[in-house]
This record gives C-alpha cells, structure tokens and sequence, in this order.
C-alpha cells in the first residue's frame, strides 16, 4: 500500500483543520476596511485618569479678621522677604532700628501713608485699620520690637 492510503485518517484531519483555518481567516477578512464598532462611554469610562485635581478658592476671611502673619504673607512679604525696591528686610534687627524708635503708633502711620516705594498701606487697600496695626506690629516684632498686636 502507498502512503496515501495508509494516513486516510491524517487526510480527514488535515481537511478539517484547513477548513477551520480557511473559516476563521474569511470572518477576519470580511471585516476588512469597517470602522469597529466601539461604545464611546466604555472607552471614556476605561480610560479615566487615576486622580484629579481641582482647585478651589480659598474661604474667603470677612473683612478685618484676618492675621497679620496672613496679610504679612500675601502682601508685605513679596518685598520684605527679598529687601526689594528698598524695602528693610523682614527680621534685619539693624534697618529696622530706627524704624522702631518711631514707636507703633509711627510705624502704623508710616504703613498707611506709604513710604519711600511702598504704596500707602502696602498697596492693599481693602486693609481695615485692625489689619494695618496687625501687620505692623507682626512686622516689626520679626526684628524685635515685641509690639502686641490688637484683637
């Protein structure tokens, strides 16, 4: 007997896989050059970012309760911390000296005024008379003077 006999059960095999291949190879085939079907809320769902970040507006403080560390930190500092346009750096005991012989009362007076650069009440002008004298007083204890703040 020739090979070709004897592998009959090979022959059936063979034919069975190749017709599962040809199969499987026109389902692939026939969707050739379709846009796939995709459900865009799975998609957006699926592809979410891991965190967000939202930023939110400080509570605001009603007018004259806040600290004077707070309006030191979001006014006075840009140009105390730094000594700019001439300002007496903020702790510098020797340029405050003869700012602190004007006494609280002086220095408030000063602050409100303005001086040299800086403008009059340090260029916020929705600071209430209480803040002013707060500011100052944070201000000039940082070199020293141990002024109480008011209330």
């Amino acid at each position: 007997m020739s090979d070709f006999h004897r592998s009959a059960p090979a022959r059936s095999f063979a034919r069975i896989v190749l017709s599962i291949g040809i199969a499987a190879l026109a389902t692939q085939l026939a969707g050739c050059g379709k846009k796939a079907a995709v459900d865009e809320e799975l998609a957006a769902a699926l592809i979410q970012p891991v965190a967000r970040v939202e930023l939110a507006a400080a509570p605001a403080v009603a007018a004259g309760a806040r600290k004077g560390e707070d309006i030191y930190a979001s006014v006075c500092g840009a140009c105390h911390e730094s000594g700019a346009a001439g300002a007496p750096k903020a702790g510098d005991k020797a340029a405050w000296a003869p700012r602190l012989a004007q006494g609280f009362d002086g220095l408030v007076k000063s602050a409100a005024a303005g001086k040299n650069a800086m403008p009059p009440r340090g260029g916020a002008a929705d600071l209430t008379d209480g803040e002013l004298k707060r500011v100052v007083a944070f201000l000039a204890n940082k070199a020293g003077a141990g002024f109480k703040a008011p209330d």
